[in-house]
């Protein structure tokens, strides 16, 4: 089991420091714009929240705001799927979900991939800092180096880009995933 919520409070910070003036601007995560990434942010948050808790994942809103009030609605579906993946119970047997059937422990890591890798996006999209604890960075790079060559769905990552074995772990984490550190 994996702590979620180092990522999904440092996410959510980064969430509160976005200016409504960026959300048309470019990403690392070059097919989004800030406004498109924080809608998948959104998505992942209350798609996983779900898993976790073994119900559908909702609908997404018509028509959501990101705006500062769409902003906050946003960081507190981030901080509920951290909350929701500290069920122990999340992290045991399979669920299913768009055609895909994993282990819960499995869907745990992917989401906590996605709030790593895609947090770093959005902090770096918005100049703001994205410092997480060496514990958090370990558990997404053991997660990363083994699953994402052999992901399920490979067109979900970039082209790997080399990256010194002794870079700082998240350097290393966004090389596997495709990102220039």
């Amino acid at each position: 089991m994996i702590d979620l919520t180092p990522a999904c409070d440092r996410m959510a910070d980064v969430l509160a420091g976005v200016a409504d003036d960026q959300l048309g601007d470019g990403t690392p995560c070059t097919e989004y714009t800030v406004r498109d990434l924080i809608a998948h942010i959104d998505e992942v948050a209350r798609g996983f929240a779900a898993l976790a808790r073994g119900q559908e994942a909702p609908a997404a809103p018509d028509g959501a705001s990101f705006d500062g009030d769409g902003r906050k609605r946003v960081a507190e579906h981030v901080r509920a799927l951290g909350e929701a993946w500290t069920d122990p119970a999340a992290w045991e047997g399979t669920s299913e979900t768009g055609g895909l059937e994993l282990p819960g422990e499995r869907w745990g890591k992917i989401a906590f991939t996605e709030i790593v890798v895609h947090g770093w996006d959005l902090a770096t999209a918005t100049g703001r800092p994205f410092d997480l604890p060496d514990e958090t960075l370990r558990a997404c790079l053991d997660h990363v180096a083994e699953f994402v060559p052999k992901a399920p769905l490979p067109t979900l990552w970039g082209p790997a880009v080399a990256v010194p074995d002794d870079a700082p772990l998240l350097d290393r984490i966004l090389g596997i995933t495709g990102r220039t550190p």
